[in-house]
């Protein structure tokens, strides 16, 4: 491997600073309730409304403004992220085998009773991120979703946002950011439900309280700045690739973009193409900083060290530019979603296209997989056996009991073997 451009790679790193005031902010939310949420949101949001929870009449208000084609391409995306969860939630079939004569065995799938969803805004309103954990969890039987969303400071709810997380099904919607929407939606403020699980991504506070409430509740994985590594062949185009890794440059100065090509002339073309194109960007004052920090561009000798390259650094977002598309999507291992040739791209799996966008960050793609229908479920076994099947099993269990000598496990054996026999 040759590296042509040097860049950061951002792993969760111990901030204890966070910690604390996280873990102060807590300890006052559950304590104090709704007035600490009062008190945070006005302090850090200028958001301080009768009710931080949207009304029937509110929530039509707030369809109302909108430009009928947003309501109308909402419902479009929407609907590619509800039947592919229902595609997904059909292949999570029970399971009963009776394993021995008399022993039957089984699992179901459970639904969790109440979900968490946190839909960011900051510095751009991801609208989009409703149905990425709202509609799973129905999808999945959910039967109450809180959702919170940040104001927008000082001026009240994004009406895109609210259209987007009603139509997705949440039962109560709150106007509120940060780590007190966790807290409430965790502790089970103002009448909801306590979440079992919590769904989002957020700044670098909203990731500590998901990790300080885990354990409480469940959470989807702890996000932190987005990612895209791009394979490409020399088959591939330049300008394309640099379009796709800028795209996502966009998101935070601390994107991690990063590029295994296969020849330096490809990789100098796309870093030509990358500085070309950041000149007229849109988004330049974020994206140059992302690229001049984290952008790494590296030359692979061959196909398989592209592959334990991309592996290695494990990306939220893996795009194939490649001819031999097979041989890499049968070998790669960590990722968090995969797009396979130039035609498709981040933003489609981002915004449209019906995969989920909430995906692991940070090297975490080595070990789980992002947001899906299954996030939602409990996968809970049983066991039942005729009375003949319970003394066979009773005699292996209690002497087993006995060498580990846990005598009153084995009693509870021993007296079935005795009822019986």
């Amino acid at each position: 491997m040759k590296t042509i451009k040097e860049g950061g790679h951002r792993l969760f790193e111990e901030d204890r600073e966070t910690a604390e005031v996280v873990s102060a902010m807590l300890l006052d939310l559950e304590k104090n309730g709704m007035d600490a949420v009062r008190k945070y949101s006005e302090k850090f949001d200028d958001w301080s409304p009768e009710s931080f929870e949207l009304s029937s009449s509110q929530i039509e208000e707030a369809i109302a403004k909108l430009d009928p084609q947003v309501v109308e391409d909402t419902d479009v995306c929407q609907s590619n992220v509800r039947n592919f969860a229902k595609a997904q939630l059909g292949t999570m079939l029970p399971l009963e085998i009776e394993t021995q004569p008399g022993v039957v065995l089984g699992h179901r799938h459970i639904p969790v009773n109440t979900v968490g969803s946190y839909i960011p805004g900051g510095r751009y309103p991801m609208f989009g991120s409703a149905q990425m954990s709202i509609i799973p969890a129905k999808v999945a039987g959910v039967k109450n979703v809180v959702a919170c969303t940040p104001p927008v400071k000082g001026e009240g709810y994004y009406p895109a946002t609210i259209n987007a997380m009603h139509k997705a099904g949440a039962d109560r919607i709150f106007i509120v950011g940060g780590v007190p929407a966790f807290a409430l939606m965790a502790f089970g403020l103002d009448g909801v439900p306590p979440a079992d699980i919590l769904c989002g991504a957020g700044n670098k506070f909203v990731a500590e309280a998901k990790r300080q409430l885990f354990g409480r509740c469940g959470i989807d994985l702890l996000a932190g700045p987005t990612e895209i590594l791009v394979i490409a062949d020399d088959g591939a185009d330049p300008s394309l690739v640099a379009c796709d890794l800028l795209g996502q440059a966009e998101h935070d100065p601390n994107s991690g973009l990063c590029l295994v090509c296969r020849s330096e002339d490809f990789a100098n073309k796309t870093i030509a193409e990358v500085e070309k194109q950041l000149a007229v960007l849109p988004t330049k004052e974020t994206a140059e900083i992302s690229w001049a920090n984290n952008g790494i561009v590296c030359v692979a000798e061959s196909r398989d060290e592209a592959i334990a390259i991309s592996d290695d650094y494990a990306p939220e977002h893996l795009e194939l530019h490649v001819e031999d598309e097979d041989y890499y999507t049968e070998r790669l291992t960590n990722y968090g979603s995969l797009f396979i040739g130039e035609e498709t791209t981040v933003a489609y799996g981002d915004k449209s296209i019906g995969t989920n966008h909430i995906l692991p960050t940070s090297r975490a793609a080595r070990y789980t997989g992002g947001v899906w229908v299954g996030k939602f479920l409990k996968t809970c076994t049983y066991q039942k056996m005729t009375p003949e099947a319970s003394v066979e099993i009773g005699k292996v269990t209690e002497r087993q009991c006995k060498i580990e000598r846990m005598l009153a496990h084995g009693i509870t054996a021993k007296v079935r073997v005795e009822r019986y026999t």
